[in-house]
């Protein structure tokens, strides 16, 4: 049975509208009170704002007038200290300084003042005159201290190359003074006893020839080539009175010896400065930084020390690289020195790590003392020497040295041979060794910086 829905009556629909118009004229009204409120919030946050306004307008002609009042001061106390103190008098001079500069305990050194216009001719002027000055007072300056800028920049590189050594030492515990101290002992051990292994060969064998001169002026003598050259020139006659003259020889002696003397004096005291320079920077290589990158915006700031340290890096692997090389050269020399029965092994060697550490030419001048050397005590030995050396060279500038570089430096061969070429056309031997850290600084700069812009452009 289904059922039936109720009609609404007349009275029922009457009563439905009253309430839905009750309810209308109360959201009506709750509509009207909140938007009364919003604008009566709004006024009140108008107002605030105006009194705000006021109020900074008001602590500003406050500064202002303050500023005017302390200029005003300033004025009455510099006539006030010119009437008492004498018109050169420092202190005053001082005082002025101070009152004028405006300074207080924030800004010890005074306020700074408002910033020209980026545009002002004035600006635009003064900057390019002061940057040629500059520019040509860099350059004669650079002229002129030539020698010390080479000392610095060695002592620059050395402290560069030997940092990764102190850095690792500080891992494993030890503070920086310590292992910087570690690290340059090291080094100072190493040269100290190459100088005992070399000195007192190179001595003897000066002797040896000095005693044995007139013996080696006989056998040219007995050589037929030799003799019609003599016969010629008469070189061999002037050698022998030379030989047979003690006090010509005593005479030239004595002058060779003060221009050795000279010369060995003049190379101790770089060497010195040298080691006092890179002993200081890489003490201080953390605050140096640090004091460089402060020169930076503090929004690029961030990115400029990671592209530094990751140079920083670069050249530690590039020393790493280059020791490694010279450390092979020299160890498979003292073998064949071994092998070959030539006296003095370990300062040869020595003497041959030292110039390996030379890019691409440091081996050829190894090859060519111990050749030398090598002729004095058998010819053969000399053959055999110069033969190992001319291979040896060919694998090592073309095949050891490029990838060696290419994995601690991240240059790459080509770039390597480039580089040294260029930088010991311009700077010699310290050309050479800051060709490839500059190459990889270099790369590293156009594949960072360069490189995304372009892109973006």
């Amino acid at each position: 049975m289904s059922e039936t829905r109720p009609e609404h009556s007349p009275l029922t629909r009457v009563v439905d509208q009253a309430v839905d118009e009750a309810v209308e004229e109360r959201v009506d009204d709750a509509v009207d009170e909140r938007v009364g409120e919003v604008l009566q919030q709004a006024d009140s946050s108008a107002q605030d704002a105006d009194q705000a306004r006021a109020v900074a307008q008001q602590a500003q002609a406050g500064a202002e007038q303050a500023e005017l009042g302390a200029r005003e001061a300033g004025a009455s106390a510099v006539t006030a200290a010119s009437l008492v103190a004498p018109p050169d008098d420092p202190v005053l001079e001082t005082a002025v300084r101070r009152i004028e500069a405006h300074v207080d305990d924030d800004n010890p050194f005074g306020r700074p003042g408002r910033p020209l216009a980026p545009r002002s001719p004035f600006r635009v002027a003064f900057s390019a005159a002061l940057g040629v000055a500059v520019a040509y007072g860099l350059v004669r300056a650079l002229i002129s201290v030539q020698s010390v800028l080479v000392l610095l920049l060695t002592a620059a590189f050395l402290a560069i190359g030997l940092n990764p050594a102190v850095e690792a030492l500080e891992r494993r515990g030890l503070r920086r003074p310590l292992a910087v101290a570690a690290v340059l002992s090291a080094v100072l051990l190493f040269f100290v006893g190459f100088g005992f292994a070399v000195v007192p060969p190179i001595v003897e064998q000066a002797q040896a020839f000095v005693q044995a001169a007139p013996d080696y002026v006989r056998r040219l003598q007995d050589n037929g080539r030799i003799a019609s050259l003599d016969e010629r020139f008469g070189l061999l006659q002037r050698a022998q009175d030379l030989v047979a003259d003690p006090e010509r020889i005593g005479l030239g002696a004595a002058g060779g010896v003060l221009g050795v003397g000279r010369a060995v004096f003049g190379f101790f005291a770089s060497t010195l400065v040298v080691f006092i320079v890179t002993l200081y920077f890489l003490a201080n290589l953390p605050s140096i930084k640090a004091q460089a990158y402060r020169l930076v915006p503090r929004s690029r700031r961030a990115r400029v020390g990671l592209l530094t340290d990751e140079i920083l890096t670069r050249v530690g692997g590039y020393v790493a690289g280059a020791v490694s090389i010279a450390s092979l050269n020299a160890g498979l020399t003292y073998c064949l020195l071994t092998v070959l029965g030539i006296d003095y092994a370990v300062a040869l060697a020595m003497l041959v790590f030292l110039t390996g550490l030379v890019p691409l030419i440091g081996a050829t001048i190894g090859a060519a003392i111990l050749t030398a050397v090598a002729m004095f005590s058998s010819v053969q030995d000399g053959i055999i020497i110069a033969v190992w050396f001319v291979v040896y060279q060919q694998l090592e500038n073309y095949l050891l040295y490029p990838r060696i570089m290419q994995r601690s430096v991240d240059v790459s061969p080509a770039a390597t041979v480039v580089a040294v070429l260029i930088g010991g056309a311009l700077l010699g031997v310290l050309g050479a060794l800051l060709a490839i850290p500059i190459a990889a600084a270099v790369q590293l700069v156009l594949a960072e910086v360069v490189a995304p812009r372009q892109d973006a452009a």
